[in-house]
């Protein structure tokens, strides 16, 4: 059995549907529109990005991305790209982004994997976690026990705790199984990823957030998130690599309401809502904005 395939709307009325999980802020009231990103190099000094959508749809690069990118560098606008990819870890994601075309360091990455792994530091040593991944998740390199979830049922027994990372060999029976589990015997659930869904060429897929709200509906059980729009991953890069910086001259741009723009507000950053890509790409933008609440201060039909 497979999972239904979901459309943009659907998405944006599931967001509409968790709102109470995730984080509130102070919205401009009216955004404003520009063409691309280099239309706010007088008035933004450090720019975070979102991967998917902005940078790149599945695995093909968006066109003039690597280029826009080439030019805040030769105008000295530090770039940081904000991912809520979990799957594989910074190098690997590294590795991606530069066989896209984009020259990017190891410290401009700031992944939500990363975050997430860094709150097991918050739970007993001897703990044996179950991670939802795949088998080139790099697990061994994780510094707990862990488990990899598969068909077994006894893997969801007998573990402490739950990491879910990656969502791309997740299954129904999976689903069942861990929730089924959580409900039978409540533990902490961690998720890497609180995206419901990524742009991808052939559609969208449906990522770990999609799944853990289901099990937070479903049981009762609140997972702790990691990555955007909560305030965890934009610490990891607003209080350790900019730290003291004007956060009025610091804008967050990504293709999402949800995630992207509402985290940015709540981070008290600028935001830029990128429309020709990613998620949202052909629906009724103000419409959108109107029934949510979250306005972008701008708006731009590319990166």
């Amino acid at each position: 059995m497979s999972f239904p395939s979901v459309t943009a709307t659907e998405v944006f009325d599931r967001y509409e549907a968790i709102r109470p999980r995730l984080p509130t802020a102070q919205f401009p009231s009216e955004s404003i529109s520009i063409e691309n990103l280099e239309s706010l190099v007088d008035e933004v000094d450090v720019f975070l990005l979102d991967a998917f959508g902005v940078l790149n749809v599945g695995e093909s690069a968006i066109p003039g991305a690597a280029e826009r990118l080439e030019t805040f560098s030769r105008l000295g606008k530090p770039v940081f790209v904000l991912t809520n990819s979990a799957t594989y870890d910074a190098k690997k994601a590294l590795e991606k982004y530069r066989g896209l075309g984009f020259d990017l360091k190891t410290e401009q990455v700031i992944s939500s994997r990363d975050a997430a792994i860094a709150a097991l530091e918050l739970y007993p040593r001897d703990y044996i976690w179950g991670v939802a991944a795949t088998a080139q998740s790099g697990l061994a390199e994780l510094p707990r026990i862990t488990r990899l979830l598969g068909d077994d049922p006894s893997d969801y027994e007998k573990v402490n705790a739950f990491l879910f990372l990656s969502s791309a060999d997740w299954t129904v029976e999976r689903q069942i199984l861990l929730q089924s589990s959580l409900q039978k015997s409540p533990r902490p659930l961690l998720v890497g990823n609180p995206d419901l869904v990524a742009p991808r060429e052939g559609g969208l897929s449906l990522e770990p957030g999609f799944f853990t709200h289901e099990i937070a509906d479903q049981s009762g059980i609140m997972p702790h998130f990691y990555g955007k729009p909560f305030s965890n991953v934009f610490d990891r890069v607003l209080e350790a690599e900019l730290k003291g910086a004007d956060r009025r001259r610091i804008a967050m741009v990504g293709d999402t309401l949800h995630t992207d723009i509402l985290g940015g507000a709540a981070a008290g950053v600028r935001t830029v809502l990128v429309t020709g890509h990613g998620l949202l790409k052909g629906m009724d933008i103000p419409e959108l904005i109107a029934r949510s609440g979250i306005a972008p201060d701008f708006i731009a039909a590319t990166t």
